[in-house]
């Protein structure tokens, strides 16, 4: 089963003839990561086409003129935000207000430049995936079919000389410092970064502990002769809806190699080994995702950015003020609310639980790709990371570690929970950055309303403007608690919204990838077979 990389920086390569650092690159040895270098000379390293790319967009250089061109001609294809009056130069000032290092904005690529060419991978010509050349399905379902517990390999995969594996327990405080440690030292490739996530054992533990998970799924390489963790992968359980069929799967995530290591080959033989693992118990598919391409998509959603923030972001150069517009504009331009527009939002409670999950499963049958959540399930992800202590002992806003903010409209008179919100935590670290050490990044999760399943309420707007009111009210949950940026992926219903709540279109691109399932394409950024874009993907991916 795939690895879902950030960025793709960290995602490593899982072709079995190459790797994300070149060739020419010298190769480094357990050794090298159990005791410090004492050599003052740094090796030299070829950049990637990657970097080459990323080291353009940074500083004061200039928007290249391909990535202004192929982000126009994406915003006409999709027909949907503005597309209409989409041109080079606001397509160009657009990327200038939102100029920065794809870590920050979570799994992303830059235009087509991550796009590898699919006949080189090998390794997926041997996964049970669609490959390139195939036509469309002429129905849904698995390529391979399930095998019994005693026909999966019982062993182990073997590991290059000096290492060896390890099953990581998230609810060791030790165990989930070494993941901690791992991804947000490695997880960035670029030496150039300006940004790196900045993951707490609160969220590695509200991601990777949903209700049912397996520590076995939680898989890590250690140095044999010091026990330090240099690789890691994970899955936790979901069951997801896939159209018509409702299928168990693993989601797959947090695949990370050591930097040193990354000749090593060791990412294949991670994802071999979490797919074992995942076999015993008995599921044989998988979804992801990943700012590269592989074989093959399923679907294709870009990321759009509200600026909170303005003047830190420009400080941290995050965001850039356009030449047709001044820094006391810009910060006015996106100024948020103080107070909520929507009346009878609260903050959700454990009473809640019930009718959001109905309200919930209800909202997501109106996605062609959503999970299933049960009633802990649905406590989990919306409650389980609602921190500790009172508001403002995490800061204002906040309790003490906490991950998600989740809040509910509740109608003062038959007391139904008509409409909720979610969103979700993920700092970065700015990198030689005195002044602001941290960059404070949301990302929408799940919403819904009731208002979708009135009569003609699409057609008429109606659910456009309460979604409107609705997000509008999570930003300003957001801003309250000083975040920066506020994220969000041309997915759900979010297309309609983003440009009149002053979202930004981003150059983030992210794939969805299922495993050992055929279907056909589904919409995101762009519409499919007469769905709406964004209405073809209802998961929301970690």
């Amino acid at each position: 089963m795939p690895s879902s990389g950030k960025q793709k920086e960290c995602a490593v390569d899982i072709d079995d003839h190459s790797a994300i650092l070149d060739e020419e690159e010298e190769q480094s040895s357990a050794s090298d990561i159990a005791s410090p270098s004492t050599s003052t000379q740094k090796k030299k390293k070829k950049k990637s086409n990657a970097s080459k790319v990323l080291n353009s967009l940074h500083g004061d250089s200039e928007i290249p003129q391909q990535l202004v061109d192929h982000v126009l001609d994406q915003v006409k294809a999709e027909g949907s935000i503005a597309s209409t009056e989409a041109s080079q130069e606001n397509v160009r000032e657009a990327l200038e207000k939102l100029k920065m290092m794809d870590v920050v904005k979570g799994k992303a690529g830059i235009g087509g430049s991550n796009t590898k060419d699919m006949g080189e991978h090998k390794f997926w010509g041997t996964q049970p995936v669609p490959q390139p050349g195939e036509g469309p399905p002429i129905d849904d379902g698995y390529i391979e079919p399930s095998k019994p517990r005693e026909e999966v390999r019982q062993d182990a995969y073997p590991l290059p000389k000096d290492f060896e594996w390890s099953t990581l327990d998230l609810s060791d405080p030790q165990q989930n410092k070494e993941v901690y440690d791992l991804l947000s030292l490695n997880y960035v490739e670029d030496d150039q970064a300006a940004f790196r996530f900045q993951y707490t054992a609160e969220f590695l533990h509200w991601a990777l502990t949903p209700p049912g998970y397996h520590k076995e799924w939680h898989v890590g390489v250690r140095v044999s002769s010091n026990k330090k963790l240099v690789a890691f992968i994970s899955g936790v359980p979901m069951t997801i809806r896939v159209r018509k069929h409702q299928i168990p799967v693993a989601e797959i995530n947090y695949l990370c190699v050591h930097k040193k290591l990354r000749s090593k080959r060791l990412a294949p033989v991670l994802i071999k080994e979490v797919t074992r693992q995942v076999h015993l118990k008995g599921v044989f598919q998988a979804i992801y995702t990943a700012g590269v391409v592989v074989p093959t998509p399923v679907s294709v959603c870009r990321y759009y950015h509200r600026l909170l923030n303005v003047q830190k972001l420009i400080d941290v150069k995050f965001a850039y003020v356009p030449r047709s517009m001044t820094l006391a504009r810009m910060i006015r331009v996106n100024k948020v609310p103080n107070t909520f527009t929507v009346p009878g939002l609260r903050e959700m409670e454990e009473r809640d639980v019930p009718q959001v999950a109905d309200l919930f499963a209800r909202y997501m049958r109106r996605f062609d790709l959503a999970p299933l959540y049960d009633l802990d399930e649905v406590k989990h992800q919306f409650m389980s990371g609602m921190g500790t202590g009172a508001v403002g002992d995490g800061g204002p806003g906040r309790r003490a570690g906490q991950v998600t903010w989740t809040y509910v409209v509740e109608d003062p008179d038959t007391h139904k929970i008509t409409d909720f919100f979610s969103f979700y935590s993920l700092p970065s670290t700015v990198i030689n950055h005195t002044k602001f050490p941290v960059l404070e990044a949301a990302y929408l999760f799940y919403y819904a309303t009731e208002t979708a399943f009135v009569d003609g309420a699409e057609e008429s707007g109606r659910l456009k403007k309460r979604l409107e009111a609705v997000v509008g009210d999570a930003l300003v949950v957001a801003n309250k608690a000083n975040f920066d940026v506020f994220n969000a992926l041309t997915l759900m219903d979010n297309v309609p919204i983003l440009q009149d709540l002053k979202f930004g279109i981003g150059d983030g691109i992210l794939n969805f990838y299922l495993y050992n399932w055929r279907t056909a394409p589904l919409a995101g950024m762009n519409s499919e077979s007469g769905v709406p874009a964004g209405k073809g993907v209802g998961v929301v991916m970690l």
